[in-house]
């Protein structure tokens, strides 16, 4: 795939140059700064982009902020956003589109290449990934209606935060699909999440426990 890398650390983008190349992915640009990664994601319309929250000048959020513009003007950009830190409220404005294509990695992540490489493919599929360590204090937080739910249901729906397919739940929990198929259905249920097309519900039961409205 055609990668975009965003950060003001020239060793970064290139260790991750690096790591993709050896992927057989194509790094086309790399950017220090959130204008510069504004103006190339709209321009070269890769099929990821990877960048860093905290860029400068300030090194707060310009790299969410940035996020948030290109997502305003192409909805489906796929975006993988990396910090050195948790913050819940990254999490919640990333996910409040109430689509896909979205990441939100922990640094330190990119040195389990296994888990780096399958957060980059499910970003770019369409999926949405949290990090473990974000989930951890989602769950730790979750309020109402999430309380409502099962241990079980909430086992379910933290994998989902991770961004697992049904598949990857069942294996996980050592369950059937169809298990996990109804377990999600149930969450969905119990969180008022009824079928609509123009809302992403894995994204949505996410927002639930994250405690944000949803849109859509």
């Amino acid at each position: 795939m055609r990668v975009l890398i965003a950060d003001d650390s020239v060793l970064l983008r290139e260790g991750l140059t690096m790591i993709l190349a050896d992927e057989g992915h194509e790094v086309v640009a790399g950017v220090g700064t959130g204008e510069e990664l504004v103006t190339r994601c709209l321009e070269l319309r890769p099929d990821l982009t990877i960048s860093d929250i905290r860029m400068p000048p300030s090194h707060s959020d310009e790299g969410l902020r940035a996020a948030m513009r290109i997502r305003d003007q192409w909805p489906q950009a796929p975006i993988l956003l990396l910090s050195q830190y948790v913050v819940l409220s990254y999490a919640t404005e990333l996910l409040s589109s109430g689509s896909g294509f979205i990441g939100y990695l922990l640094k330190d992540r990119v040195t389990d290449l296994d888990s780096f490489l399958e957060a980059v493919e499910r970003v770019a599929s369409g999926g949405m990934v949290l990090d473990p360590e974000v989930v951890a204090q989602m769950m730790g937080r979750a309020q109402d209606p999430v309380a409502s739910l099962t241990p079980r249901e909430r086992e379910v729906l933290e994998h989902m935060a991770q961004g697992r397919t049904n598949a990857g739940i069942a294996e996980a929990l050592v369950v059937t699909e169809g298990a996990v198929e109804k377990h999600i259905q149930r969450i969905f249920l119990k969180l008022g999440l009824h079928a609509d097309a123009e809302v992403h519900r894995r994204v949505a039961a996410v927002l639930a426990l994250l405690g944000a409205p949803r849109t859509g």
